[in-house]
């Protein structure tokens, strides 16, 4: 038999036959340096600069509408008139077992007091929840067949932002500035515009840039009126004294900033950032300036519809100035508040929907007679639906084995229904799609590849797809 290894007989053989390990070592040590002065050098320079996609994109923006706390597929976008028939009775066995957070062993199929209607010339079956919405069906793919791995909100939020269940990975949002950069030079490149009435269970780490640099993070907005404080420049102070100030202060900041110091040179970028937009961006943020059409269509100044009509409004008037992802949130606070509907289907949805409803149907409409809708990816959805099995008598609990997204613009194919859930509504059986698809897909229109798009971090190239996802090829 051929030796394949002689053991070493003196410690002079194990130096000499060691030695290549070694220096593979120490090259591995110098590549990785190589890499971190790259990344710096990067960052010392404008990190947010606009960057080629890997291949010809179609979309050069997301508006990522997050309905918080998981809207339910039956109420909305999946009509299910098997279940309304076995309404009251326990699930046939055929259709396998679920796992719930607080449905009852003994619970009930829970039948849908909404009505289904089919619209536009794709006739897709919308519920009477979205009259608004209803209408842009022909620029919608509904997207029927989702699922996840969670049925927890915490957990479910962390993979429908960042692929991974747990907090510390960058969101999408950070992952898409970070492949492609931002086209503002006046504001933020990635804004998260939260609900007023407070966080989501995951929290801000949801929407953050984990263990990318800092320059990545997103920029939270203030709900209400004033999403930004602390525009204007203060009394007293001309422009071009706050100009030679902050030239200053950047000087004398870099004389003692170390090459690869990220944390320091995102500072700085969010000086100049903050400098950009007491000069040039209040306007953005008046909406006074937009015609009264405008403002009718999103439902600004009605009670129901002000505060996210201002903030759809908001989100197109950001792409329309070049940043890259923007994430208007419905839903925040306790669980009622959102779109978790644990104790009445029908007065949580039918709320939540009156306040949704006419602006999301207006971000679409106004996108497209603005020539913007080709060129930003809408996406709507929440990190999971809802149980066909009542919880209590008349809500219905967490469910992540199949419910419901949409997505519209950016070279989507509208006007489709993909994949289906089975007759009640309880599992994903035709053509699934997983959340990392769903970001595969998000990635392939903005001419990201997955694999190319990644990160290296303690030693292991990271990416948002984690094990990689598949483009939903019929709705591109």
């Amino acid at each position: 038999m051929t030796e394949h290894y002689r053991i070493t007989r003196n410690r002079r053989e194990f130096l000499r036959d060691a030695f290549g390990g070694f220096g593979g070592l120490a090259f591995g040590a110098m590549l990785a340096q190589e890499q971190a002065r790259a990344q710096a050098s990067q960052q010392l320079g404008n990190p947010l600069a606009p960057k080629k996609p890997h291949r010809p994109a179609k979309a050069k923006s997301v508006i990522f509408l997050f309905l918080s706390g998981g809207p339910s597929h039956m109420e909305t976008f999946d009509p299910k008139p098997l279940l309304n028939k076995l309404h009251g009775q326990k699930r046939p066995a055929a259709f396998g077992e679920a796992k719930y957070q607080f449905v009852a062993p003994d619970a009930r199929l829970l039948g849908t007091k909404r009505t289904f209607q089919r619209y536009g010339k794709s006739g897709i079956e919308v519920s009477n929840l979205f009259p608004h919405l209803a209408h842009r069906v022909d620029d919608m793919a509904v997207i029927r067949s989702c699922h996840g791995d969670m049925v927890v909100h915490s957990a479910a939020q962390y993979q429908l932002f960042t692929g991974r269940v747990i907090p510390g990975f960058p969101s999408m949002g950070s992952w898409v500035v970070y492949g492609l950069g931002s086209e503002a030079q006046s504001l933020p490149s990635y804004v998260v515009l939260p609900d007023p009435h407070g966080a989501q269970e995951a929290g801000v780490p949801m929407y953050a840039n984990g263990f990318l640099p800092a320059v990545y993070q997103p920029t939270m907005f203030r709900p209400g009126n004033r999403p930004v404080l602390n525009l204007d420049l203060p009394k007293g102070v001309t422009l071009e004294q706050r100009r030679k100030t902050l030239g200053l202060l950047k000087q004398l900041n870099q004389m003692d900033m170390a090459d690869d110091d990220a944390e320091f040179s995102a500072r700085l970028n969010s000086y100049d950032l903050a400098f950009k937009m007491q000069t040039e961006a209040p306007a953005i943020f008046d909406l006074s300036n937009e015609p009264q059409e405008t403002l009718d269509l999103y439902g600004i100044g009605k009670p129901l519809t002000d505060d996210y009509g201002r903030r759809c409004l908001l989100a197109r008037r950001l792409v329309e100035k070049g940043v890259r992802f923007v994430c208007p949130v419905s839903g925040g606070g306790t669980g009622n508040l959102q779109w978790d509907a644990h104790d009445d289907i029908e007065e949580n949805h039918l709320r939540m929907a009156a306040q949704t409803d006419q602006p999301m149907a207006a971000l679409l409409t106004d996108l497209k007679r603005r020539g913007l809708l080709d060129e930003t990816l809408v996406v709507i959805g929440g990190e999971f639906g809802r149980s066909p099995e009542s919880q209590g008598s008349k809500g219905r609990d967490h469910h992540n084995l199949g419910f419901t997204m949409v997505m519209a613009g950016g070279g989507i194919k509208g006007g489709q229904v993909y994949g289906a859930t089975d007759e009640i509504g309880l599992r994903a059986i035709e053509k699934p799609v997983h959340f990392r698809d769903i970001h595969t897909t998000i990635l392939h229109q903005l001419g990201l590849n997955q694999e190319a798009l990644s990160y290296l971090h303690l030693g292991r190239e990271e990416r948002l797809t984690e094990v990689l996802g598949n483009v939903i090829t019929e709705l591109v």
